[in-house]
């Protein structure tokens, strides 16, 4: 990859879809992955192993991995909470996996139920063995600008997080504005002090759009080094434990966005509306991504 080229991570499978009430029927989940992956979207979050009671639109999560395990080229990884969820992924022969601590206590606990430290302790023994299982491990940190419940975020917690994330063996750390209120200004804050610790390579953005600052984050983001980006097609999704976000912002938006700077992500952004316009047929709404908007 070109340095100025960009990486993006794919999650509207698994983030995006995670939070919708109504199960959406495996096949369904299945192809639009497919087209994800003929759009050339090359790096894609397609599940969670979790609770089934707590998320249960992932409640098929071994299945869709099996499916997709003679789909290349593309790249495919499962967030896993816990040891049950580490075991599920083995079965499912996935390669990659993703786990999540937050820069807020208070989320933690509420999310979870444990600590900051807590979640580390017990992430030890799963990236561990995940390791040793020749899996690769990505992390998140979510709040890390704007927590629900105890509002701006130190860049020092979430450069304390990021670190003992690391120390634990992932190779990439997503910094999550998991409530969607960081601003440009706030992004070039926060990645002045991981920076300063760590190397861009060593991260990605994964940004909520709830006040319609995401893009310009992310350009904020590419312009202090940042090279890989989360983002769901369409606009899909957003943490189902924070109340008040609206969702991802949207694949297209993003590819958009660069290819006006003649900036390449790798992905035909036809192709990727067709997808958009697959699950927008499947869930019987619009999506709200702005550039598929801009198309009727």
């Amino acid at each position: 990859m070109d340095r100025n080229d960009v990486r993006i991570v794919e999650v509207g499978p698994r983030d995006g879809l995670q939070n919708i009430e109504d199960f959406i029927a495996t096949e369904h989940k299945i192809a639009f992955i497919k087209k994800l992956v003929d759009a050339g979207c090359r790096h894609i979050e397609v599940t969670s192993f979790v609770r089934p009671d707590l998320v249960p639109q992932m409640r098929d999560a071994q299945v869709v991995c099996e499916a997709l395990l003679t789909y290349p080229p593309a790249h495919y990884s499962a967030l896993v909470a816990n040891g049950v969820g580490l075991v599920r992924a083995l079965a499912s022969g996935v390669k990659e996996i993703a786990i999540v601590a937050a820069a807020s206590d208070t989320f933690s606990v509420r999310n979870i139920r444990q600590s900051i430290d807590e979640s580390i302790e017990a992430y030890r023994g799963i990236v561990a063995c995940a390791l040793r299982s020749d899996m690769v491990v990505r992390g998140y940190v979510s709040t890390a600008w704007w927590c629900p419940y105890e509002g701006r975020v130190d860049p020092q917690k979430v450069l304390d997080v990021a670190t003992a994330l690391f120390d634990l063996g992932v190779y990439e750390v997503s910094l999550a504005d998991t409530i969607g209120k960081a601003s440009p200004d706030e992004v070039s804050q926060l990645l002045d002090v991981v920076l300063a610790r760590h190397g861009t390579s060593c991260f990605a953005l994964h940004m909520h759009d709830t006040d319609g600052n995401a893009l310009a984050n992310i350009e904020r983001g590419y312009a202090l080094g940042i090279r890989t980006f989360d983002s769901s097609a369409g606009g899909l999704g957003g943490c189902p434990f924070a109340n008040v976000s609206v969702g991802n912002v949207a694949t297209e938006d993003v590819v958009d966005c660069f290819a006006k700077s003649n900036i390449t992500t790798g992905i035909d952004i036809a192709k990727l509306v067709k997808a958009s316009r697959y699950m927008e047929a499947v869930l019987g709404h619009e999506l709200p991504s702005r550039y598929l908007r801009s198309l009727k």
